[in-house]
């Protein structure tokens, strides 16, 4: 079952739209600067997922297809044909399960900071201890522990501030529910490897949820692709470095046929 996602839906503009979808454990603010760079220009949808930020939150376990179909339900709600995609961290992979479930409406995909290979066990077991823990705890000890993976320690104090207070936001049943789901993710790796349309892959170049080595394995696999390692970023590239971010973005736009 679906639910209705809160989103905010900005700028007109003849390029094709572009809808952005946050990572774990965040929501849409996440894309601030991308919102203003880019709605001047054409439409820019950001929604919240499910159990984020103002959207519902439905406990237990959420699988990436149910994000995915959400995100297909928002498309229609909105009557968009067709979107530029763009993902990153859990947000990336949702735009896999996206691409596999309605690519023909995908006209050009980015994967910032994700990874494409399935869950080994130790890591399942390390996804569903963390959502039990959250569920017990809270946020806030996550979030303080993993600030700085999420962005970099050198990162501007306003943008670090701006992670911790989304994460800390979060709902804890919404997170372990997304948690979950991500444990039991299928593997993206052949699905990737058939994508018709233009690719960009973003990532920082200290990032070690998903370090540059996996990011070029993204590239790697993509038929039509281009690479772009943002210095001096860790996790959240878009946040940390967002000109260089958006002019990498820019440039990729600027390829999808409008």
């Amino acid at each position: 079952m679906t639910v209705s996602l809160a989103y905010e839906d900005k700028g007109t503009g003849t390029g094709v739209p572009l809808l952005l979808v946050h990572g774990h454990p965040f929501d849409r603010t996440m894309w601030a600067p991308q919102i203003e760079a880019f709605a001047p220009h054409r439409r820019v949808v950001a929604p919240d997922l499910r159990g984020y930020g103002a959207s519902p939150v439905v406990p237990g376990t959420t699988p990436l297809a149910a994000f995915a179909a959400d995100l297909e339900a928002l498309l229609d709600a909105l009557g968009l044909e067709s979107v530029v995609l763009a993902g990153l961290s859990m947000g990336g992979q949702i735009a896999m399960e996206c691409y596999a479930r309605f690519g023909d409406r995908v006209r050009g995909l980015v994967l910032a900071d994700t990874f494409a290979e399935p869950e080994t066990p130790e890591g399942r077991r390390a996804r569903n201890a963390m959502a039990d823990r959250l569920l017990r705890e809270g946020m806030r000890g996550y979030a303080d522990e993993v600030l700085h993976k999420m962005v970099a320690a050198h990162a501007d104090p306003d943008v670090q501030a701006h992670v911790h207070r989304m994460m800390t936001a979060a709902p804890p049943e919404g997170a372990a529910a997304a948690l979950r789901g991500r444990a039991e993710r299928p593997d993206y790796r052949p699905l990737l490897a058939r994508v018709t349309v233009p690719a960009l892959v973003v990532v920082g170049e200290d990032d070690e949820y998903t370090p540059v080595a996996v990011a070029e394995t993204l590239h790697a696999l993509l038929p039509d692709s281009t690479l772009h390692v943002v210095a001096g970023a860790a996790h959240m590239p878009n946040l940390e470095r967002p000109r260089e971010f958006d002019a990498a973005l820019a440039a990729f736009l600027a390829r999808v046929p409008g």
